[in-house]
């Protein structure tokens, strides 16, 4: 699927200097990020509309046209699916699978990251920045006045 998915993004990448009046990717990537967000997101909601609906074969046609978009956005946002990737692998090394990071327990907020017991990443991922953990301080306000 990589593979399929790299042809996707080159493509696209290609598409950028085509004629906007024949090439709808070209006529998105000239529409600026808030219309290719957009789209994004509108095929997404297929999805989901199509699954609740138990539409299989929707659900199939409405994701490639979501996987589509979303290397739109990729191109214009300067990312290469080889980064995804990276990030997949980054995170499987971390969680033992290629989950989402997990979020706090509702209610609670995150103070800051727990210590990782993972093993260094190797060289390769190095170059992919991580995020500091975020610092919330406690602000307590004077009770209003009446």
């Amino acid at each position: 699927m990589t593979d399929s998915v790299e042809r996707l993004y080159k493509a696209v990448v290609a598409a950028r200097d085509l004629d906007p009046v024949t090439s709808r990717t070209a006529k998105l990537l000239r529409g600026g990020q808030a219309k290719m967000a957009k789209k994004l997101a509108e095929e997404a909601i297929e999805v989901v509309i199509d699954a609740m609906k138990g539409d299989s074969a929707a659900v199939i046609r409405e994701s490639a046209d979501l996987i589509y978009n979303l290397a739109v956005v990729w191109a214009a946002s300067g990312v290469k699916p080889g980064d995804i990737w990276a990030e997949m692998d980054r995170r499987e090394r971390l969680l033992g699978i290629a989950e989402k990071l997990p979020k706090p327990p509702k209610g609670k907020k995150r103070r800051e990251a727990a210590p990782s017991t993972a093993p260094a990443p190797p060289a390769t991922a190095a170059a992919i920045p991580t995020r500091r953990p975020l610092a919330i301080s406690e602000v307590r306000h004077a009770p209003k006045r009446r």
